[in-house]
């Protein structure tokens, strides 16, 4: 929705917000499952049957095509091919072995450059920009065509809900990002019902032990094939159901992201829900995918693109190491990344052989990000606060702590010449007491935001006693 959309939403009733939230999700259904989308679907499922040395045929010509159209048409990677020695002869030869010749692409850079210099002047057609969670900092803008989109949503169709057992046209829960309940205080209903997806969308920013009848009682009444959506937010909500003795429908499956999936979050989903849980990792930046097969196994989409693990010394890793992601995505020529230093980290298997017969790399685990739970003085439990660090100039990354149920520091790495204080801090507050309700907010700014154990970045961190 649009800004001005967003603004009318804050103020309608309840089922004028359904009836907008259901006209918007029509929207987004043409947009991501029309066009290209079923020829796109076939194409995913057809490679599944591949070989290794047909992957390998398959990645070396995507990524050499990927390569000349970069050099030929963005003008970053044009001048940084050519500082770093490369012709266009050059990179017509390119091989799997010798990509770690090219240059590395970093999360800064694609802020700095990514709706300008990185951008391919010759585009798709209705390119949109989506912005990254930004849970740590400045959030990223990706380059989304209609054609990419369609893509995109193909092979989210094919390796994820495929594989789960569920489709696009199936009914499900979702527990994401976007505040369909403007105010931090609110009776309820804590969801919003989007018919033309049959999608029940739940706020992350209300689950407590209170609130979690009035979630159940949306299950109860759509009965959705599925949940998806925040890997903590739904294992928080489907706990209090349990602590609650709350029967809940069954499911067909939960498929979880953004955060990392534990055994004890299978358990609750389980036990809760009588099915099993499928995981994955992807991103807004659409340039890597890996997802849990039927025998629980999490396997790269190589058609997606190159996904290379790499240890600290910058090698390949050996199966059984865990190493950090660098992708070359094959699905977005509008705004390429290739060798993009995403940040996140994997662990290969020691295994490589799969069990449903595909010929592709085995993960063993995906790490990301294990942040703590922040408590609301009112019971209610969260650990996703992307929203609170949009369109704010200057802001470098941002780390958040709680010390009491009322009391709370903001750490911010900021670049002073072009960060507005006053103005940023009281739209941080404002954000966060959204989320929260009334607590209290300081202020630290310091040079680097200290990392925990392993160099890992915590974006979240609670001081309360653990329960």
């Amino acid at each position: 929705m649009s800004i001005l959309q967003d603004k009318i939403y804050s103020i309608m009733p309840f089922r004028v917000q359904n009836l907008m939230i259901s006209a918007f999700g029509y929207h987004w259904q043409r947009r991501r499952f029309g066009g290209v989308f079923e020829q796109a679907l076939k194409q995913f499922k057809d490679r599944e049957s591949f070989t290794s040395q047909q992957w390998k045929d398959y990645q070396v010509s995507e990524l050499r095509k990927l390569l000349i159209h970069s050099f030929e048409t963005v003008p970053l990677y044009n001048k940084r091919f050519k500082s770093s020695g490369f012709t266009l002869y050059d990179l017509k030869k390119v091989d799997l072995d010798s990509l770690y010749k090219i240059p590395v692409l970093t999360k800064d850079d694609l802020r700095k450059y990514g709706t300008t210099s990185l951008l391919s002047s010759r585009r798709e057609k209705n390119g949109r920009f989506f912005s990254s969670s930004g849970s740590t900092g400045t959030p990223t803008s990706i380059l989304f065509s209609d054609q990419m989109h369609q893509r995109w949503s193909a092979v989210f169709e094919a390796r994820i809900r495929n594989w789960a057992g569920v489709t696009h046209q199936d009914s499900r829960g979702m527990i994401g990002g976007r505040r369909i309940i403007p105010d931090a205080v609110s009776k309820g209903p804590y969801y919003r019902y989007n018919k033309a997806e049959k999608q029940i969308y739940f706020s992350a920013y209300h689950i407590s032990r209170t609130t979690a009848h009035d979630y159940a009682s949306a299950l109860i009444k759509y009965k959705p094939v599925y949940m998806t959506g925040y890997a903590m937010s739904n294992y928080i909500l489907a706990s209090f159901f349990l602590e609650n003795k709350v029967k809940i429908p069954g499911l067909k499956a939960v498929i979880t992201s953004s955060e990392k999936l534990t055994q004890e979050m299978r358990d609750i989903f389980k036990e809760v829900y009588g099915c099993k849980t499928y995981d994955s990792y992807s991103g807004i930046e659409a340039c890597g995918l890996i997802s849990e097969n039927e025998f629980g196994q999490l396997l790269v989409s190589p058609d997606v693109g190159i996904i290379e693990i790499l240890n600290d010394e910058g090698r390949p890793c050996i199966p059984g190491e865990e190493g950090e992601i660098y992708s070359t995505g094959f699905l977005n020529y509008d705004q390429p990344l290739i060798r993009y230093r995403i940040g996140d980290r994997v662990k290969l298997a020691s295994d490589q052989i799969t069990m449903c017969g595909r010929s592709m790399m085995v993960i063993d685990e995906i790490a990301g990000r294990v942040e703590d739970i922040i408590h609301g003085p009112d019971g209610r439990q969260m650990v996703r606060f992307h929203g609170i660090y949009l369109n704010i100039n200057g802001l470098i990354s941002g780390q958040i702590i709680q010390h009491t149920l009322y009391d709370f520091k903001l750490r911010l790495q900021v670049d002073q010449t072009i960060f507005n204080k006053v103005e940023s801090e009281r739209l941080i507050v404002s954000r966060l007491k959204s989320q929260l309700g009334d607590i209290n907010v300081q202020f630290e700014y310091l040079d680097e935001i200290p990392r925990g154990p392993g160099g890992k970045f915590r974006a979240v961190i609670s001081e309360l006693p653990r329960s």
